[in-house]
């Protein structure tokens, strides 16, 4: 099986080829350049490095949600686009769910945080038993505060990761009460190899989309849409 995976949910681009248990090449940036400015260079640039035919590939992968809402546009407007051309499925994989396998084979409470603004985080509460993933608590869109009295209610210890750390960092430190870690470099941002692997598993679940059908999961209403309600809410 040979899975295309893409990945600009975040500040993070990344693309991943993988096949069965071997990751055939993955090219990740977190620059300041725009994902519609970088995906497709990218995708050109690993298909020429491992001499991918497109038509080659079981399924095209994509982080399917939350995060930045251009970057989930922009993933899930190229996987769609390939989907349609290739006549190929589309794997959606939870972004918050990829991210936690970073860090495979943790026994803590690990615990992903993407900034989404307004003291919030898109988060989660995961860890792995036995080699097995464990969804603790499922992602969605919650104060820092809330998830770290959570954490702290648990009792158990937590590897922290994502571009939400940096963030909320010293609020994290203030409030924490069980021990804790900030995952290093190499592995606290998402990475297209993440999605692949969990979009493997998804694939033999037969947990396939058409490209007609994939639509992200934003989780929460984007900020004009909220601005609208409100305006809405006070007559205007």
């Amino acid at each position: 099986m040979k899975i295309l995976t893409l990945e600009c949910s975040g500040l993070v681009a990344s693309v991943a080829v993988a096949e069965d248990d071997v990751l055939l090449a993955e090219y990740t940036v977190n620059y300041k350049k725009t994902h519609s400015q970088t995906l497709l260079p990218m995708l050109d640039e690993v298909a020429k490095m491992i001499e991918l035919d497109l038509q080659s590939i079981d399924a095209i992968a994509v982080a399917g949600g939350p995060g930045s809402f251009t970057g989930l546009r922009i993933g899930s407007a190229t996987a769609k686009g390939l989907g349609l051309a290739l006549n190929k499925p589309l794997v959606s994989v939870p972004t918050v769910d990829a991210l936690a396998w970073n860090l495979y084979g943790c026994e803590k409470n690990i615990c992903p945080m993407m900034d989404a603004r307004r003291s919030q985080v898109y988060t989660g509460i995961y860890t792995f038993e036995g080699g097995r993933f464990l969804t603790k608590q499922e992602q969605e869109p919650v104060a820092v505060s809330e998830i770290v009295d959570r954490l702290n209610q648990s009792g158990e210890d937590v590897v922290f990761l994502g571009d939400g750390v940096p963030v909320y960092r010293e609020q994290i430190q203030e409030r924490i009460r069980v021990p804790y870690q900030f995952a290093p470099a190499h592995l606290n941002r998402q990475r297209a190899s993440s999605v692949a692997v969990l979009a493997m598993q998804y694939y033999k679940d037969g947990k396939l989309q058409t490209a007609a059908e994939h639509t992200p999961e934003y989780l929460r209403l984007s900020q004009a849409e909220r601005e609208r309600e409100e305006r809405l809410g006070k007559g205007l």
